[in-house]
């Protein structure tokens, strides 16, 4: 989940790279990396997180019956889970795992930023959902679920979405703030802590992820969402994102000479 918004470069001396050698944003996809491999990394990385999230929930609820355990158990999980693949996989793909993270990020490009083409966002976005699906037939699979039966936890009130729209937005701005104040280096803590912080201030329980919404429909278990709620949800989270990068904007803004010098580290480097 973390993003290569462009930011000043770090000292050369933290890097071990040249001071002269054009070099990626900190935390932005190694443009040496082939895109098979940023794709395989976007979908391993989607299923394992997806698969985090449904197989706590059911191992949750056969531990447990009392429901606030079970949000803890599950929330707890999804933490640890995320953080451990964002640092793992970070510096192949960036770890976006996230459609909404990625279509930022392509927004941000074409505004003159680093971030994905055009044709990476095409083949991270079907990686993210394919692994988002096999990784809740994995969970279910794993507990001697049926593979694939749809949910039926409806998800479609109105304060459900609007929690969506803050989850996501929150996720955004944390994201891309960190980007602008070169602090990517903490995205494995403090985008997992994030999350897990909005499944209990959120109504929806964040799942502010398009993929994830996508796959979490395909399992009948604690976090699954029915087919009919998944339309509401990636709405309201594509609003969100849409909140987050304004905040971006307003919040951290900077001089148009600030945004040249730093928007041509990755391009730079390509």
């Amino acid at each position: 989940m973390s993003v290569t918004e462009p930011v000043d470069a770090a000292p050369a001396a933290a890097s071990g790279i040249a001071a002269d050698a054009p070099r990626p944003a900190p935390g932005a996809t190694p443009p040496q990396t082939p895109l098979t491999a940023r794709a395989a990394a976007e979908l391993v990385g989607t299923a394992a997180l997806v698969a985090v999230v449904v197989g706590s929930g059911i191992q949750a609820t056969e531990l447990t019956q009392d429901v606030a355990l079970q949000l803890l158990a599950n929330s707890t999980a999804t933490v640890f889970g995320l953080g451990v693949l964002i640092a793992l996989l970070g510096p192949v793909s960036g770890a976006h795992f996230n459609p909404a993270v990625t279509l930022a990020e392509w927004w941000t490009a074409r505004r003159g930023g680093a971030g994905v083409t055009a044709r990476e966002l095409a083949v991270y976005v079907p990686s993210q959902i394919v692994g988002a699906i096999a990784g809740a037939i994995l969970a279910d699979a794993m507990f001697g679920e049926p593979l694939v039966k749809w949910s039926t936890h409806d998800r479609s009130a109105g304060n459900l979405l609007l929690g969506e729209v803050v989850a996501t937005a929150g996720l955004i701005l944390l994201i891309f703030g960190l980007a602008r104040t070169d602090r990517l280096r903490f995205a494995p803590v403090a985008v997992a802590s994030y999350i897990g912080a909005a499944y209990w201030f959120t109504s929806s329980t964040s799942f502010a992820n398009p993929a994830v919404t996508i796959g979490r429909a395909f399992t009948d278990t604690f976090a699954g969402i029915a087919p009919a709620s998944v339309p509401g949800f990636i709405g309201a989270q594509l609003a969100g994102a849409v909140v987050g990068l304004a905040l971006v904007a307003v919040i951290f803004l900077r001089s148009a000479g600030q945004s040249r010098g730093a928007g041509g580290s990755r391009r730079g480097a390509e």
